[in-house]
């Protein structure tokens, strides 16, 4: 596991401190062994009534002395330990959020919501275990392990095999049953605790249709058979712990036991004082603390492993490297102001789809062009625009903008195209600084010339705070329309010669979606369009309207042209015409 490329860059990059770290734990073991081999000296020379004061002295600094090196020691290797592990976990995360952004636009295809909300609230966390709780004791509990038995090899060779065969059942075959069967319960709550988190997720999306329908003590029962079949295996997991542990404990005793009649054997052929009776025995016992939660760490394993193994699922080694490219994009890419927009026999199918999505597909959208692109659901529109973003990477063919194939802006597509989506997001901070998203250096002045184009000046205006006003979550203040208007303000704010429009009147009501349309086409004259819509109100505006159908494109051409020459169109025109007069 140390080889992983979630483990061993960060061993790597910061094996200075992983040697700091694990030389304090071994510093703290080794004084606390110290400790009680002092200490029972100490109470065993007492116990002889020695003629002075000053014949146990020495072994009473001593004490102190390695009472206080064990608490400092042990208090700086957690420290360093924490401050190396919260190095690493804000790299981890950060390298999670690069690895989860480029796939934003579609990742609910390849993930559920409850698997990624495991990802981003366990599987980081684990791997911080895993050097806390498993790497660490595991290592240092070795060093520890080979001090001893050469210590006790120093004494008596053929007791320190004898050790060490007893010791090795804490250090490995403890932990190899333990790995065995803990790990295979932890796969079981792993697999049953995902589970959990896909059905909640699920169940907290769809909270309104359990109420309405009345079933939702129907999801809480089997939300609760869940969770009491977890909680079978947990016990049994427990069950299994709390046994090894007595055992444990039990060869600990025995080692005790053990060293207590060698170290007799050894007084009575002359070898050492008696003296040391104690001290030998209360220092193996000190020692217990390291070697026992080596198996419950080493058992724990499968759920890292598990973890890695999840973490490398969600990179997509397909994708382009925006943050290399944009940093090589931002030293030689100028877009043009104005420049027709190219698709040439452009493909596209899905990794396990038994058909391409697009399919030899080609346009030319001149500069300041309104395009309409509709179709029914499935037909390719969503993958068309990710491919002229850029975000996806065609099977076949490419996009340009002039002379710039799209495929290479990575992160400066953003400088081309403006995206207005069905549902944009505001995030719980001021009106102003979710404008100011379009454009991070704007002014004051300039958000407030794009909220009056929008038609929201007067509006926020007259909140309590104005443009400081808080949004609250998700933009709850505001009504749909609202939130729409101020995600086009956003838009307009990036000054990008094309704007896509992805069906961003969806779910409004049919006077509100009206007005929306004609602030969109007003704000938006001047620049190319690339408008994606199930609905044909406000198609009349369209410079060319084309039709997907399996990737393809079946119909294509103005509106009255279409509306006058095309029986399939004039059908769909008929079932969606609007009930009002657009141009009015």
């Amino acid at each position: 596991m140390l080889q992983d490329s979630w483990i061993r860059p960060y061993v790597k990059k910061y094996r200075r401190m992983f040697i700091g770290v694990l030389t304090l734990g071994t510093l703290t073991f080794i004084l606390s062994g110290a400790l009680m081999y002092v200490s029972g000296y100490l109470i065993t020379k007492s116990a002889t009534q020695p003629e002075s004061i000053l014949m146990v002295y020495v072994p009473t600094v001593a004490v102190r002395a390695f009472g206080i090196g064990r608490s400092v020691s042990r208090y700086t290797e957690r420290l360093t330990s924490h401050n190396l592990i919260l190095r690493i976990l804000a790299e981890m995360r950060s390298r999670l959020y690069r690895v989860i952004e480029p796939q934003a636009l579609f990742i609910r295809k390849r993930f559920k919501t409850g698997d990624m909300l495991g990802a981003l609230s366990n599987d980081i966390e684990h791997l911080q275990d895993y050097y806390l709780k498993t790497l660490f004791p595991a290592v240092v509990s070795l060093i520890i392990y080979a001090i001893v038995i050469v210590a006790i090899g120093a004494w008596s060779i053929p007791f320190a095999i004898l050790l060490g065969c007893l010791i090795g059942l804490l250090v490995f075959v403890g932990p190899l049953l333990s790995m065995l069967y803990v790990g295979a319960k932890n796969e079981q709550l792993k697999a049953g605790r995902g589970q959990l988190y896909n059905k909640f997720a699920d169940a907290i999306l769809g909270m309104s249709d359990w109420i309405f329908s009345g079933q939702s003590q129907v999801f809480v029962k089997k939300y609760d058979l869940l969770e009491e079949e977890l909680l079978v295996i947990e016990n049994r997991k427990n069950r299994f712990t709390a046994y090894r542990d007595f055992l444990s404990q039990l060869i600990i005793g025995i080692g005790v036991v053990l060293i207590i009649w060698w170290s007799n054997e050894q007084v009575g052929l002359g070898v050492f004082s008696p003296t040391l009776v104690a001290a030998f025995a209360l220092a193996l016992l000190s020692l217990g603390e390291v070697f026992m939660p080596v198996a419950s760490a080493i058992s724990e394993r499968t759920t890292y492993v598990a973890s890695v193994q999840r973490l490398h699922a969600m990179e997509d080694n397909s994708l382009p490297n925006w943050e290399a490219e944009g940093k090589e994009a931002e030293k030689t890419m100028i877009f043009p102001e104005m420049a027709p927009l190219k698709v040439e026999r452009l493909g596209y199918q899905y990794p396990g789809s038994a058909a391409k999505v697009i399919n030899n597909l080609s346009l030319t959208i001149q500069p300041g062009e309104k395009w309409a692109i509709i179709g029914r659901s499935g037909t390719g529109k969503s993958t068309l625009l990710q491919l002229l973003q850029g975000v996806l990477q065609a099977d076949s063919g490419f996009v340009t903008y002039g002379d710039i194939n799209l495929a290479t802006v990575g992160v400066h597509g953003s400088d081309l195209m403006g995206v207005l989506n069905q549902k944009a997001y505001l995030f719980d901070t001021t009106v102003e600084n979710n404008i100011r998203m379009g454009k991070m250096t704007a002014k004051s002045e300039e958000i407030r010339a794009v909220a009056k184009q929008v038609g929201l000046d007067d509006l926020i205006s007259q909140l309590p705070n104005g443009y400081k006003t808080q949004m609250q979550e998700a933009g709850e203040r505001f009504s749909g329309g609202e939130r729409q208007r101020i995600a086009l303000a956003r838009v307009l704010l990036q000054e990008t010669p094309i704007v896509i429009l992805d069906e961003p009147t969806i779910g409004l009501d049919p006077i509100t979606e009206k007005e929306l349309l004609a602030t969109m086409f007003e704000t938006l004259k001047n620049k190319t369009v690339i408008w994606v819509t199930h609905h044909l109100i406000g198609v009349e505006k369209m410079d060319n309207i084309i039709f997907l159908e399996n990737g393809s494109i079946e119909l294509e051409g103005k509106h009255n042209q279409l509306l006058a020459t095309n029986e399939r169109y004039q059908r769909l025109y008929q079932l969606d015409k609007p009930s009002f007069d657009f141009e009015r």
